[in-house]
C-alpha cells in the first residue's frame, strides 16, 4: 500500500495512494453529508477512484477526510477532480497535501481542473487561469453508463 503522513496540530493524517481498504458506502455518506455528493453510488465510486490515473484518500484515524483524483493519458494531459476535504479538516492543508501528492505522479503533463470555491487553493498550488473556455455534454442519462442503444 502507498502512503504517506503528515501532522496537522497534533493529529495523524494518512495519504493513501492506493484503494485498498477504502470504504465507499462511509465515503458516499461522508460526501453527501458535506453536500459533495454527485450522485455516485458507493460502487460508482469504487470504480472511479480505481480507473483513474492517479486517487488519493486522506484519512485522520480510520476516518476519511479528503479525496483527489486525476484522469491522465499518461503523457501530456491530465484531469483533477473530486477534490473533497471534509468540513471539519478545511483549512488545514489537506487539499493542499493531496494535490502535492496527485501533481507528483503527473511529470511533465498539463493539469486542468475546475474550481467554483477554490481558486486561491489551486493558485498557492502554481495553477494560473486557462484561458479557454470550458465546454460540457452529458452522453445519454448521467451515471447510466449503459450503451446509448438501451436507453
Amino acid at each position: 500500500m502507498s502512503e504517506t503522513s503528515s501532522t496537522l496540530s497534533n493529529e495523524a493524517i494518512r495519504y493513501q495512494l492506493d484503494m485498498s481498504g477504502v470504504d465507499w458506502v462511509e465515503l458516499k455518506r461522508k460526501l453527501t453529508g458535506d453536500n459533495f455528493d454527485n450522485g455516485r453510488s458507493p460502487e460508482q465510486l469504487a470504480e472511479s477512484f480505481r480507473n483513474s490515473a492517479v486517487s488519493v484518500i486522506a484519512y485522520a484515524g480510520e476516518e476519511i477526510i479528503g479525496t483527489v483524483r486525476a484522469l491522465s493519458d499518461g503523457v501530456c494531459n491530465a484531469y483533477v477532480v473530486d477534490v473533497w476535504t471534509w468540513q471539519p479538516y478545511r483549512k488545514r492543508g489537506v487539499a493542499t497535501r493531496m494535490m502535492e501528492l496527485t501533481l507528483e505522479q503527473l511529470p511533465g503533463q498539463h493539469v486542468y481542473l475546475f474550481t467554483d470555491s477554490a481558486a486561491d487553493l489551486y493558485r498557492k498550488l502554481g495553477f494560473s487561469r486557462s484561458r479557454h473556455e470550458g465546454f460540457e455534454k452529458v452522453v445519454g442519462r448521467w451515471l447510466d453508463n449503459s450503451p446509448l442503444s438501451e436507453q
